[in-house]
């Protein structure tokens, strides 16, 4: 049978044998999109989960923190600009002035944004007017990080001093997909230390699951030290899950705890757990890239984020949760060879000097951590030069851990073969031949499963 399948910034025709049976990617909901976001976001304001509302919270003299997701996020929607516009609004209500707010990107071990890129989330008025009162997170900034110590499982809690230091901190998070966002992941991922991120960012409690989540029950536990240590009335959240990437569907306020079980349940009765959406897993995975990675916001895509970071990561869960144990996984990519060595600065030297002879994650982490957690030319880079932390560079090694599920990665249509075979993947021609080559492998009745990936880019 004909149909197409994604490949980088195009679809392409590909001819599929009759037995295969396609899948949705479950990248969007069946939840309807709301005519007006301002008004539910609005709406969420004035009915908090948990909390007083703004103005009730706050008192005239009130330094207040604004954190806010920072454009990595796969959030098409318009949500930062007048979320923060309603916030402000609210708090103002309660006596606050506009001098009196600092406004901070919760970026993490990701690449601090320029003011131009922020400008194309929230706004340019909202840049121009708070100057130097906007800045991006800094997770080796140790003079305005706060120590809270350690929670009941001895993981360390450290987090923007803006938060501890700031009468309150309201929270805008624009996404909320499946199990991943949201919650305490805001506090402790997005304005937290790498001693703290180590954690709960390994390639074994890094998940989407919407039950028994570990990373999340590591962040709620961390959570828990931070309403401690720092007050649980002084942190204010707002939460959003999407109708799909363009389109909002529903907006919570109040509580972290509240409006995460908020919009959690929502999830759960909408959304179907990927492992059983097919009766019986399958010998062959396939699916096309395309052109997309949050972490090439503003940048560009290099191998790395195309073959391992989307291509076994973000769009990688579907070899686990829909293909038999040893089966084969056939991507379709142009993979081009461009590198933003700005941006990610440590990923050449990863792919030239560490994955030519490591390919097993929990080896790199034990070999390569000390290394480049401490790289004075690459933290500077992160702090100063708009670049990744160097760890992110080794997170984005995580994915290579499906490699323990699948015996074979084929990579359909990359332009340079040679950097297919770099990470020990086969290169064929086309989609069509890299089927025989999996058919050959696991018989000519082999089960196939066909993933239907929509076409995605990243912001520009």
């Amino acid at each position: 049978m004909e149909d197409q399948i994604v490949f980088g910034d195009r679809m392409i025709p590909v001819k599929l044998p009759d037995n295969v049976q396609s899948a949705p990617p479950g990248l969007s909901t069946t939840l309807p999109p709301v005519d007006n976001p301002e008004e539910t976001i609005l709406r969420a304001l004035q009915r908090p989960l948990g909390r007083p509302p703004l103005r009730e919270i706050v008192k005239p003299n009130w330094r207040v923190t604004i954190a806010f997701d920072d454009p990595t996020v796969p959030c098409f929607a318009p949500i930062w600009e007048p979320a923060l516009k309603l916030v402000m609004e609210e708090l103002e209500r309660g006596g606050v002035k506009k001098s009196q707010i600092t406004l901070l990107c919760a970026n993490a071990l990701h690449r601090k944004f320029t003011r131009r890129e922020l400008a194309k989330i929230i706004g340019k008025d909202l840049v121009k007017d708070f100057g130097y009162r906007l800045v991006c997170h800094d997770a080796e900034d140790f003079e305005n990080l706060t120590y809270l110590g350690t929670s009941e499982s001895g993981y360390d809690v450290e987090i923007n001093k803006l938060v501890t230091d700031s009468d309150l901190t309201v929270y805008i998070n624009t996404v909320v997909w499946r199990g991943f966002n949201g919650g305490w992941k805001s506090i402790c991922v997005g304005l937290a230390s790498y001693r703290c991120i180590r954690w709960h960012h390994t390639p074994d409690s890094m998940s989407m699951s919407m039950e028994k989540n570990v990373m999340h029950e590591i962040l709620n536990e961390m959570g828990a030290l931070v309403e401690e240590k720092v007050g649980k009335e002084r942190i204010f959240k707002i939460e959003t899950v999407l109708a799909n990437p363009l389109q909002v569907h529903k907006v919570w306020s109040g509580g972290i705890n509240e409006t995460r079980k908020a919009a959690l349940d929502l999830m759960k009765s909408h959304l179907q757990p990927r492992r059983e959406i097919l009766e019986e897993k399958a010998d062959i995975v396939l699916y096309g890239i395309p052109n997309w990675s949050p972490y090439a916001s503003f940048s560009v895509m290099n191998p790395m984020l195309t073959l391992i970071s989307t291509g076994l990561g973000y769009f990688g869960g579907v070899i686990e949760a829909m293909g038999k144990p040893g089966c084969s996984v056939i991507l379709a990519s142009p993979c081009p060879d461009q590198w933003n060595h700005t941006h990610h600065p440590t990923h050449r030297e990863i792919w030239d000097r560490i994955l030519p002879t490591y390919r097993d994650p929990y080896e790199i982490i034990d070999l390569f951590e000390e290394d480049f957690s401490h790289r004075p030319e690459y933290i500077y880079k992160y702090r100063h030069c708009y670049g990744f932390h160097p760890m992110h560079g080794i997170m984005t090694t995580y994915p290579l851990k499906r490699l323990r599920h699948a015996s074979k990665v084929f990579v359909a249509g990359a332009e340079r073969p040679s950097l297919i075979k770099h990470l020990g993947f086969e290169p064929t021609g086309t989609v069509e031949e890299a089927i025989e080559k999996a058919r050959d492998i696991h018989g000519k009745d082999a089960s196939i499963t066909f993933v239907k990936y929509p076409m995605l880019t990243f912001r520009q």
